[in-house]
């Protein structure tokens, strides 16, 4: 009888000890998967902007009358140079998704 009691104590002990973890484990689970959540919302958002910010330089020097000649056509480009790898890295992303 005695022998029983303490197999059936041990089985507790182990039953519980995974039923801890397996309700420890679930709740970071759930927390990686809002982390991951929002890092797609930020993803989008930064997406958005670029695209937002590609057009724009697009539009600003659709003539191209910045010249890399002066310090200002110069940053200008810089800035297009920029924004254009930024926009050619996300949708190259974007299209290995699809």
């Amino acid at each position: 009888m005695i022998v029983l009691s303490i197999v059936c104590a041990i089985l507790f002990s182990v039953a519980s000890y995974f039923i801890y973890r397996a309700y420890y484990l679930a709740g970071s689970l759930a927390e990686a998967q809002e982390y991951i959540e929002e890092l797609e919302v930020t993803n989008t958002y930064m997406f958005s902007k670029i695209e937002d910010s590609y057009t724009k330089m697009q539009e600003i020097d659709r003539l191209g009358s910045f010249e890399s000649e002066d310090e200002a056509g110069s940053t200008f480009q810089m800035l297009k140079e920029t924004i254009t790898e930024l926009k050619d890295l996300f949708d190259g992303e974007a299209q290995e998704k699809k």
